[in-house]
């Protein structure tokens, strides 16, 4: 009987020994095994429709070189600012004006922007059409001529096209009412008619025959008469001229890689991509990395 319950208590004795080694071989292990890496959260950038072809390249060329995820949403710049002070959580605003994002520094929470890039106002128009810049207003106010707009104060593009209007009126008495009365409004609002996916809003309604002239920017033109070749961009001439200034803020305590980000965009690498978008560029990084350009305070 003794023996018998040596053998047992020897037995229980060995499993407990190897169970310990076992134990400390597996903490050993977990302790020098590396802990595994957290990718980096991706920075969330607010960017105006009109820099999507450009932005995109941009942030591809940025992640390629530093790693950094970028989640880019795109619509109107009245309309993301309203949904930023809503409480989105956006970290760089890049506006197709420097109004809005003035307008969320003032608020609080968001640093002075920085006008990054520039555009023009062009006409783009049916191929039916026959018109050059001296005769551009002559044909925006013939009553057959339908024409088509963005929506003021949703989207910068429409508040441009209406100081457009105001330039002529100054040229011609009773231009503005003329020209603001037949816009149709037909991008820019919440509720706009959105185009198939893979097509630009421009392109899709001008191929489709909705209007004769869309004005919009000049980025938006070129892009638009590559998707429908038989379409014509027309500039302004100098006295009717708009030109648009894209602000860029951060918001404040974002993380250093936004920063990193929004100073990307006015480097060297970031304005050749916005050229190669067919914007005029803005301001640029010195030589001690201190970024140059139009900043406003209020």
């Amino acid at each position: 009987m003794t023996m018998h319950l040596n053998t047992l208590l020897l037995g229980s004795l060995a499993v407990g020994l190897a169970a310990c080694a076992s134990g400390e071989k597996a903490s050993s292990e977990a302790a020098i095994k590396p802990a595994a890496t957290t990718a980096p959260l991706a920075i969330s950038v607010y960017s105006a429709g009109s820099l999507r072809g450009a932005l995109t390249t941009i942030a591809k060329d940025h992640e390629a070189r530093t790693g950094q995820k970028i989640a880019l949403t795109f619509g109107a710049s009245g309309l993301l600012r309203e949904r930023i002070e809503k409480g989105e959580a956006a970290q760089v605003f890049a506006s197709a004006d420097n109004d809005h994002p003035q307008r969320l520094m003032r608020q609080g929470g968001w640093q002075p922007s920085t006008v990054f890039v520039r555009n023009t106002l062009c006409a783009l128009t049916s191929d039916k059409l026959n018109t050059t810049p001296d005769t551009l207003l002559t044909t925006l106010l013939r009553p057959d001529v339908r024409l088509g707009t963005s929506t003021p104060k949703a989207d910068p593009s429409g508040d441009y096209t209406w100081t457009m209007f105001e330039k002529a009126d100054a040229l011609q008495a009773g231009a503005f009412a003329t020209l603001s009365t037949k816009a149709h409004k037909l991008v820019g609002a919440v509720d706009s008619p959105q185009p198939p996916e893979g097509r630009l809003a421009y392109a899709w309604i001008m191929d489709k025959g909705d209007v004769d002239v869309f004005l919009t920017y000049c980025t938006n033109a070129v892009a638009a008469q590559k998707e429908v070749p038989r379409l014509k961009v027309v500039q302004f001439p100098p006295e009717l001229k708009v030109g648009a200034a894209y602000g860029m803020t951060v918001r404040q305590g974002a993380s250093p890689a936004a920063s990193a980000f929004a100073k990307a965009l006015l480097a060297p690498e970031g304005q050749a991509g916005a050229r190669r978008g067919q914007f005029a560029i803005a301001g640029g990084v010195d030589h001690r990395g201190n970024v140059r350009g139009c900043h406003h305070a209020a």
